[in-house]
């Protein structure tokens, strides 16, 4: 059985492998962590996790450096196998999942105010500011200059044309690729990125997968609305917005007060965003190759049904 405690010094053992062997090798290596942390159920060494006064403080930060030792072990070893052709790309997939109360990690400004005073959460699940928005860092000495940070509108779908452009590959040309390759960004300090990303509904309110969010450059429309679980076990209401809500991150970066709709300003966003919106709808209705998640679930595939377990998740019938 998984033993989670023991997972991320597993974790660093392949990955040093991996890194050692390619080295010994002379040859190149693609190295892909996905690492427990710092997703719930946090797991980490018991002794780091009983040295701060509150329990849970103490399971958190303990996490973090677990998390933070992983990394470092990681670039430490690259740093010595081949430190100047070696591409370290660090990022996360969602925000903190706010139903885990103090096991779930901060938002920082990012709150999502317009929905949190309607009740619900705003973070993992949602498309506000909190629920997908996440720290990158991308280091590759000589190459990447040092100290430099971006504004550019990147998505993790970006890192998929990204390395194959850096090792030189063409990707087959008879598909359409959503990310774009941001070497200019990282190597040339250009500040250009996506001019739309599309935020599709994560189960927060809507049907999974759906086009709910629009991103252009700093404006962000929202065409439906619905809170995650909040911590305190609350969710707001699903709301469909027609016309879209629209914020301003760079004044607003809370989603506090979205736009008037009689303003100049709101009419011209919203024209670009519905038409754009409206563009990737029909293309993804009329792609004959589109494939679609089962979302569907089965309690007997559940790997582990004791609730007396912290690390177990299923629930027993009522």
């Amino acid at each position: 059985p998984l033993d989670l405690w023991r997972l991320t010094e597993q974790y660093k053992s392949a990955a040093l492998r991996v890194i050692r062997s390619a080295r010994a090798r002379g040859q190149p290596y693609l190295l892909y962590i996905a690492s427990a942390h710092m997703h719930v159920p946090l797991a980490p060494p018991l002794l780091a996790a009983t040295a701060a006064p509150r329990l849970s403080d103490g399971v958190y930060a303990a996490s973090l450096q677990e998390l933070d030792d992983l990394v470092g072990a990681i670039k430490t070893a690259a740093d010595e196998t081949d430190r100047d052709n070696t591409l370290i790309w660090f990022t996360g997939d969602n925000g903190p999942w706010d139903q885990k109360c103090q096991y779930a990690g901060s938002v920082g400004p990012f709150t999502g105010k317009w929905q949190t005073n309607k009740g619900g959460g705003s973070a993992k699940q949602t498309t506000w500011e909190g629920g997908h928005r996440v720290p990158t860092v991308v280091y590759w000495p000589g190459r990447i200059p040092a100290n430099s940070t971006s504004a550019a509108l990147l998505s993790g779908m970006d890192i998929f044309p990204t390395v194959l452009s850096l090792a030189g590959i063409t990707p087959p040309s008879d598909r359409r690729y959503d990310g774009i390759d941001a070497t200019r960004i990282l190597l040339q300090r250009e500040h250009t990125g996506h001019e739309f990303l599309f935020h599709p509904n994560s189960g927060a309110a809507g049907k999974f997968g759906d086009l709910q969010t629009v991103r252009a450059e700093k404006y962000k429309a929202f065409f439906v609305t619905g809170a995650a679980e909040a911590c305190g076990g609350g969710t707001g209401q699903q709301q469909l917005h027609d016309p879209p809500l629209i914020f301003d991150l760079e004044q607003d970066e809370s989603e506090e007060t979205p736009l008037r709709f009689d303003t100049p300003e709101y009419q011209t966003v919203a024209q670009r965003v519905s038409q754009k919106r409206e563009e990737l709808l029909w293309d993804i209705a009329t792609d004959p190759s589109l494939s679609t998640a089962d979302y569907s679930t089965d309690g007997s595939a559940a790997p582990c049904c004791d609730t007396t377990q912290v690390v177990c998740r299923c629930h027993k019938k009522t």
